[in-house]
């Protein structure tokens, strides 16, 4: 590991102002990510800005709408929030299945999102849910969010400090997990919203979250694991590693979706 400067600001204008100062500054979240990638010299930040100190980051705050969750809110208090089991369990059970207990009390929605690894979970809950991304500067839809490989709608500097999801009349997510990381190998999240059903995937490409209309068609039809347990997924374009094929990947779309509507 290369030497940093070390900040941690107590409030958004102070950590915003310490990045704009910096040479080539990062935001440090929960670092599952950023510090691994640091100590094996793959990165070398000038300086380091530590969210962990601002509690307007914090929090999860539920209205008759919706659910908004401060950027800096580890996996494990979303998932031991009765407020979040109450209004969206998907997304309360989905944080309880990220990595292992030491990663759950680490590791941040936020931190999670503005890295947008192909495997992680909450793009996924995002994408189906409809969710907004609230930086320090603007609003962005979930639709317009995730770009590709570790590659997002922010910003240089752009600093995200929550995540507002609406209500759903039901979610739920089901994932293959790889079992040395707990990273999605094929994750599935359904969500039946207002009017619609969507359906949305991690793990199974390199470019990251997608959604399937097909099955969200189905389900909006109607809401049952029939509707989509006949409904084939091309491996065209699909993942293909040690772990599983690009065909494998594919079977395993299907059969997670049929066993996410299932449990919602």
């Amino acid at each position: 590991m290369h030497a940093f400067n070390y900040h941690r600001p107590t409030s958004i204008e102070d950590a915003t102002k310490a990045l704009a100062a910096a040479a080539d500054g990062k935001y440090l979240a929960g670092g599952m990510t950023l510090i691994p990638t640091l100590k094996q010299r793959l990165a070398r930040q000038s300086d380091l800005i530590d969210l962990a100190a601002i509690q307007q980051l914090r929090g999860i705050r539920d209205d008759k709408t919706g659910v908004s969750i401060g950027a800096m809110t580890t996996h494990a208090e979303l998932a031991a929030s009765p407020a979040l089991r109450a209004k969206l369990g998907g997304l309360a059970r989905l944080a309880e299945c990220i990595g292992d207990p030491q990663v759950r009390n680490r590791g941040t929605i936020g931190g999670a999102l503005a890295n947008n690894d192909p495997a992680a979970d909450y793009p996924a809950a995002c994408l189906a849910l409809g969710a907004t991304i609230v930086t320090d500067r603007r609003e962005i839809a979930a639709d317009g969010f995730f770009k590709g490989l570790f590659e997002t709608a922010l910003d240089a500097g752009e600093l995200i400090t929550g995540v507002r999801f609406p209500l759903a009349r039901k979610s739920a997510y089901a994932k293959f997990r790889n079992p040395a990381s707990g990273y999605a190998i094929v994750g599935v999240f359904v969500a039946q919203c207002s009017g619609e059903s969507r359906v949305a995937v991690t793990g199974a490409r390199q470019s990251g979250v997608f959604r399937i209309e097909e099955m969200e068609r189905a389900l909006t039809k109607s809401w049952s694991p029939d509707a989509v347990a006949k409904l084939s997924v091309t491996a065209e374009g699909l993942n293909a590693d040690i772990h599983a094929s690009a065909v494998y990947r594919a079977q395993l779309i299907t059969v997670m979706a049929r066993r996410a509507v299932a449990a919602a």
